[in-house]
């Protein structure tokens, strides 16, 4: 008798917080998709670095690239860039927005692949193009004139692809 009556008092303990629980679970389930919000969607990070993902085109008179592009937009991100990295495919590149509107200057240390540098000005025009950059190189790699941004793409691929000085970059 004694385990029936601790029995049926948990059962009574039981049938209010679980009554509790399943209004708390309601509460929490997932709302409709009409009411998520943009910026509940996941954003797409690289796999190697964890910067976000955006689309990054370059038009090149009738033609437009598409690079797959990583956004070096801290310090930390743009101090380290694509050092240490053994390969970057065609269709990826990197970015590296600017504050501060100035003379840009690269090096290469720590990247043993050779890079395209292209500075982009405040308007989105690509001002000089730094080609086929030197593995560890601790030289500078200067803009010629104040930018807004910084990509980074494989070494020869700006000349492969006809991408020259004037062509307008979108991000």
């Amino acid at each position: 008798m004694v385990g029936r009556i601790g029995g049926m008092g948990r059962m009574k303990i039981a049938g209010p917080l679980m009554a509790v629980l399943a209004l708390g679970l309601a509460a929490c389930s997932p709302q409709p998709a009409a009411e998520a919000t943009p910026a509940a969607a996941a954003e797409e990070r690289h796999p190697t670095s964890n910067l976000r993902i955006v689309p990054v085109t370059v038009r090149s008179g009738s033609e437009t690239r598409l690079f797959r592009t990583e956004v070096a937009n801290s310090p930390e991100a743009q101090a380290r860039g694509l050092m240490f990295r053994t390969e970057l495919p065609d269709d990826e590149a990197m970015l590296f927005p600017r504050d501060e509107i100035a003379i840009a200057s690269f090096w290469m240390k720590n990247t043993p692949i050779p890079l395209d540098i292209i500075f982009i000005g405040t308007d989105r025009k690509i001002i000089n193009i730094a080609a086929m950059t030197t593995p560890y190189s601790l030289d500078p790699v200067l803009s010629d004139g104040p930018v807004g941004a910084v990509l980074e793409i494989r070494g020869g691929l700006a000349e492969e692809l006809g991408i020259e000085p004037g062509d307008t970059v979108q991000w």
